[in-house]
C-alpha cells in the first residue's frame, strides 16, 4: 500500500495466504529413498522452519506472541506462530496486545512413491492476518526458502471495514493477480496459471517449473553414470509426476 486509508475504528479485514510447495526427487533404491527423507527431515526440521517463520513475521511488521514446534516420527515437522500486529504494551505486570491477533503455520510432508522411485517433499504454509498487514509481500522470500518445483498459492480477503463516512470497504489494497507480488525473475522460471474469483476477493495461482536439469533431481547419483535411455525414462517420470501434482489429477492414469 502506498498510503494509509483513514478508517472508522479497527480494520476488520482478514487476509489468508495458503502456500503449498512440492519438491520432487528421484531415489532409485530403498536406501536412497530413506536417505532423501532423512536429508529433508534434517534440513527442514522444526528449528529451521521456526527461523523461516520468524523472519517472515518480522518482514510483515508483526510481533511474535508464542511459538509451538513439533518434529514427528518417522518424518515431518510443524511450527505454529501466534502473532500480534501492533506493539505490545506493558501495563503493570501485564502485557497488552492489540486484539487483532493472527497466526503463521508450516507443516512438512516428506514421502516417496513405491512404484516410480520418486520422492516428494511437500510444505504447507498458512499465514492469517487482520487489519492492514498483507502477507503477499513475503512470497519471494517463501519461494526462495525452499526447493520449489510446483507451487500453489491461495489468497483470500474476508470481512469488511468502514471508511469515516460509513462506506463499507471489502478490500483495502489493489490486487489483480498474485503474480503481481512475485518478482519477474522468479516468474520467468515457471509456467504460471491464475484462477481468480474477483467478486469473492479470492485469488489462486499455480506454478510449474519449466526447466528440468536431471542433476538437480537425482539423490546421490550422477546422471552421466546412467545409460541415456534410463536418463530419459527418469526425466519423463519426473515430469509426469510434476504435471499431475500441478494439475491436481492423474493425467497419465498411473494412480500417483
Amino acid at each position: 500500500m502506498t498510503e494509509k486509508l483513514r478508517l472508522y475504528g479497527f480494520n476488520n479485514l482478514t487476509k489468508s495466504l495458503s502456500f503449498n510447495i512440492y519438491d520432487v526427487c528421484y531415489a532409485k533404491s530403498e536406501r536412497e529413498q530413506h536417505d532423501y527423507i532423512r536429508y529433508i527431515d534434517e534440513h527442514y526440521n522444526s528449528e529451521r522452519l521456526t527461523k523461516i517463520l520468524t523472519e517472515l513475521v518480522d518482514m510483515i511488521g508483526a510481533k511474535v506472541l508464542n511459538i509451538s514446534t513439533q518434529d514427528f516420527e518417522p518424518q515431518g515437522a510443524s511450527v505454529t506462530v501466534l502473532i500480534a500486529e501492533d506493539e505490545l504494551v506493558q501495563v503493570g505486570d501485564t502485557i497488552v496486545a492489540h486484539l487483532d491477533k493472527s497466526h503463521v503455520a508450516v507443516h512438512t510432508y516428506p514421502e516417496y512413491h513405491p512404484d516410480t522411485s520418486l520422492a516428494t517433499f511437500r510444505v504447507d504454509i498458512d499465514v492469517a492476518t487482520c487489519g492492514e498487514i498483507t502477507p503477499l509481500s513475503t512470497l519471494d522470500f517463501l519461494i526462495n526458502s525452499f526447493d520449489s518445483d510446483i507451487i500453489t498459492i491461495d489468497y483470500r480477503v474476508r470481512g469488511f471495514t468502514r471508511r469515516l463516512n460509513g462506506e463499507k470497504l471489502f478490500l483495502d489494497h489493489n490486487i489483480r493477480s498474485i503474480q503481481d507480488f512475485i518478482s519477474p525473475a522468479i516468474l520467468e522460471k515457471y509456467d504460471v496459471v491464475d484462477l481468480n474469483v474477483y467478486e469473492a476477493n479470492l485469488f489462486h495461482t499455480k506454478m510449474l517449473i519449466k526447466e528440468l536439469d536431471l542433476q538437480d533431481y537425482l539423490f546421490n547419483t550422477d546422471p552421466y553414470e546412467l545409460p541415456p535411455k534410463e536418463r530419459l525414462e527418469i526425466a519423463a517420470n519426473l515430469r509426469q509426476e510434476m504435471i499431475e501434482i500441478f494439475s491436481g489429477r492423474n493425467v497419465f492414469g498411473r494412480g500417483v
